[in-house]
């Protein structure tokens, strides 16, 4: 499905502790921001729906991606410390508490469909067989998260160095490759698989399944709300955010619609997995035009760019349930503990210990796809929760504080809150029914499954965080700091 990812900046250490002051160009912010979302491994999903995926991902980019940037700027501009904060002194203490967690609680259902992509790109540099096989995706699942863990423990530095260039190297690169290829396909000249007459502009309707993975295009954005952050490092933000952002859409855009259409001509829909549909279209294409011998390397540039956005974003969402832990008292002692270099790792060995059980279910679920589909969803209901949350927190502060210093004044932000609010409850909603692709799956069996998935982990773990909390669980002046 959706899975970005995308490289994720650490906002909320950002947001702790500000840079000194200085300006960058709205330009940069705006590839800052394709950086944060820029990933490939959605492109399957939407590349079932051929012509069709363009509107499935402008859609979602004006009522969803919009909203979110230029709200979270008014937010990062007046409220320093990220979501937690914002929903904090918008709603209340715990209200931040589970949108920190719902932050968090996504990367537990995201990291295994992440790492799964990760999976069955690299089984085409061994035997692409391999990457519907349950065991190796778990094995796969398990090994990299730790090691993403241990090169996360060293600290920021170590984070920096690798992740530095992954979506050069991972997306853009691969991305402008796999249109070339594509165009040339075309131009031999080869029948596109999909349809691409106008006929086909919209999704084909045989019932509400049939339009399920439009879901998949609001996690392809969702993160993007983390680079607000730098909404005071311009030196207009007036003028210069909007404009940014605008031209981050534009490019997001480019980046996602290229290769999903690039994969659409060149294999059938019915063929296609949401996790191995990228390599699937890369092998066809290089085999096509005698340049086979490129598809392992391809297939680790891909690897790359996927597993510098994981570690990007790796220790950002518990950093924060860190600070709220510490601050209201959330969290018992034994997981306020850093490391050496200020990493909270306890809590990152708490959250590898449910991605191993996740990881587990792969090796017992015939169809890889699916558990990729089944785990992808349940990220996406669970962050589009703490998007809700900020868009009322954001309602709420305009009214109740309107006074309050703001580097940044969203306009007509009512207006972008409704949309915003109207358009993620919605996704919530249809994220309950199981696509069409699901064939035959048992319709209460699918949603019964992701509502189960989303109270054990997305809501359950932050009321009982809430309700047995002790008072002495409170860090105090110094104790609080990183």
């Amino acid at each position: 499905m959706w899975v970005r990812r995308r490289r994720r900046p650490r906002a909320v250490q950002r947001a702790a502790h500000p840079p000194a002051r200085g300006f960058i160009s709205w330009t940069a912010l705006a590839l800052v921001t394709v950086g944060s979302v820029g990933y490939l491994g959605s492109a399957p999903a939407l590349s079932v729906y051929g012509l069709a995926s363009v509107f499935l991902y402008v859609l979602p980019a004006l009522v969803f991606l919009l909203p979110v940037s230029l709200v979270a700027a008014e937010l990062a501009s007046g409220w320093p410390g990220g979501v937690y904060h914002w929903v904090e002194a918008g709603i209340s203490a715990p209200a931040g508490l589970l949108a920190v967690w719902c932050q968090f609680a996504q990367t537990i259902f995201y990291y295994p469909a992440l790492l799964a992509y990760v999976a069955g790109t690299l089984a085409y540099v061994v035997d692409p067989g391999l990457a519907g096989n349950g065991v190796y995706n778990a094995m796969v699942i398990i090994v990299l998260f730790w090691g993403g863990v241990l090169v996360t423990s060293r600290g920021s530095a170590a984070v920096a160095k690798l992740s530095s260039g992954g979506t050069l190297i991972g997306t853009l690169i691969p991305a402008a490759i796999l249109v070339a290829l594509g165009v040339a396909y075309l131009a031999q000249p080869n029948p596109s698989a999909a349809p691409m007459t106008t006929s086909h502009l919209l999704p084909a309707w045989t019932g509400l399944g049939s339009i399920v993975l439009v879901v998949n295009s609001f996690f392809t954005y969702a993160g993007v709300e983390v680079n607000a952050v730098h909404v005071d490092e311009l030196r207009n933000p007036g003028r210069e955010y909007p404009r940014s952002i605008f031209l981050a859409v534009a490019l997001v855009l480019a980046v996602f619609i290229g290769p999903t259409l690039a994969i659409a001509w060149v294999i059938p829909a019915q063929q296609i997995s949401l996790t191995a549909g990228v390599m699937q279209a890369f092998t066809s294409l290089f085999d096509r035009f005698g340049a086979g011998f490129a598809v392992p390397l391809i297939a680790v540039a891909l690897a790359i760019g996927a597993l510098a956005g994981m570690l990007s974003w790796l220790d950002g969402p518990s950093e924060g349930l860190l600070r709220i832990g510490r601050e209201q008292g959330f969290l018992p002692p034994y997981f306020q503990k850093v490391n050496g270099q200020g990493i909270e790792v306890r809590i990152l060995a708490a959250q590898g210990t449910v991605i191993m059980l996740i990881a587990v279910l792969y090796a017992f679920i015939p169809n890889v796809s699916s558990a990729y589909w089944i785990f992808a969803a349940m990220a996406t209901q669970v962050y589009l929760i703490m998007y809700v949350l900020m868009f009322i927190a954001a309602i709420r502060l305009r009214r109740s504080q309107p006074d309050h210093a703001r580097g940044y004044r969203t306009p007509a932000l009512g207006l972008l809150c409704v949309l915003g609010t109207v358009s993620s409850v919605a996704a919530l909603v249809i994220g309950f029914v199981p696509p069409s692709q699901f064939g035959h799956s048992n319709p209460l069996v699918y949603g019964v499954l992701i509502l189960a998935g989303i109270l054990a982990i997305g809501i359950l773990p932050p009321l009982l965080m809430d309700r047995y909390r002790k008072p002495e669980w409170k860090a105090t002046g110094a104790e609080q700091a990183l």
